[in-house]
């Protein structure tokens, strides 16, 4: 008797692994556009598993295996909310003015973290498919979402990214039809004031892959005066764990000569994606300093978030070093 339970135990196992897998990467983008931080949609996943399994033997299909995780994983996430917020340096104040000042590193700060595309792109090749799971991952669009009240953000992510109709939101949040069109249109209202009105182009086109192998090419020579010319007259530039950041093109390359002097062949450019954006492992004489993921116009780069912390290279798959130097070598940008 007792190996009959056990068999089936292990039957409702594999049935239950085999219904959820397919969920895994777009309940990790949906807790990532909740939480903004990557590490926390991995643990909130993992635990959106295992309520779903703890409940598994209860699920009678009245709602889909889709609906029914997405139900999960937002409530975890709302109660995970309860306690902090992901920012990026543009969110605590206005750009700093000198470029050459000292720079705070504030690591204690919960800073929204950058999402591997890897990691929650479709196991497809179709074009269409790829497009959508990017759609509502923009760093500066999770970073303008941070702002918004919990059940707000929920709400927004719901109607808007994933398309529920609204009296499936207010049965998973416990509201009125009423009261979940109220807080889509407040959220909609506290947006139109965040987000930039930036043209963003799509990082497989081929102009824009020109442009950012003149960026990579410039940084890799230390060609500054090219440089600048990529950059968008008013781009910003902010470093977490650096609580400042800075605008305007030439501001931006007075802040690399101040704190990041090197020579011509002394960088390397990997690229990598983000965010459903495109970007680079800036390495410095062969070791890790930072990842740039970047917000690109069809004719210049707007806006680089360039995350200083190596720790991050592992989630894109990059080691911390390309050489077996191991001497100590600070940079910023």
């Amino acid at each position: 008797m007792r190996g009959t339970r056990k068999g089936r135990q292990m039957t409702d196992s594999d049935e239950f692994a085999a219904r959820t897998a397919p969920y895994r990467r777009e309940l990790l983008a949906h807790c990532y556009r909740m939480l903004g931080s990557v590490d926390d949609a991995e643990d909130l996943v993992q635990e959106t598993l295992l309520r779903a399994w703890r409940g598994y033997g209860d699920f009678e299909g009245r709602a889909s295996m889709r609906t029914w995780l997405y139900r999960i994983a937002t409530n975890a996430c709302l109660n995970a909310l309860e306690h902090r917020r992901r920012v990026l340096p543009t969110g605590l104040s206005e750009p700093t003015a000198d470029p050459t000042r000292p720079v705070n590193f504030a690591p204690e700060i919960p800073w929204l973290q950058p999402m591997p595309d890897v990691l929650i792109a479709p196991e497809t090749s179709d074009p269409a498919a790829i497009v959508t799971a990017r759609e509502g991952m923009r760093l500066a669009l999770v970073a303008a979402w941070q702002h918004l009240p919990p059940r707000q953000r929920a709400v927004l992510i719901l109607r808007d990214v994933l398309h529920w109709k609204a009296a499936e939101v207010a049965e998973l949040i416990g509201a009125s039809v009423a009261a979940v069109n109220s807080m889509l249109q407040r959220a909609h209202a506290t947006l139109a004031e965040l987000e930039p009105d930036t043209p963003v182009a799509e990082p497989s086109d081929p102009e824009i892959r020109a442009l950012l192998d003149r960026y990579a090419a410039a940084f890799e020579a230390a060609d500054m005066d090219t440089l600048v010319t990529l950059l968008r007259s008013d781009a910003v530039w902010e470093m977490p764990p650096i609580e400042e950041w800075f605008r305007g093109n030439t501001t931006i390359i007075e802040l690399v000569r101040a704190k990041c002097p090197y020579s011509a062949g002394e960088v390397r450019m990997v690229p990598i994606a983000a965010n459903g954006q495109p970007g680079f492992a800036f390495y410095l004489r062969g070791r890790a300093q930072s990842l740039q993921i970047l917000t690109v116009t069809p004719t210049e780069v707007a806006h680089v978030v360039s995350y200083h912390d190596s720790s991050m290279f592992a989630a894109f798959g990059l080691p911390t070093s390309l050489v077996a130097n191991t001497s100590p070598e600070p940079a910023l940008p």
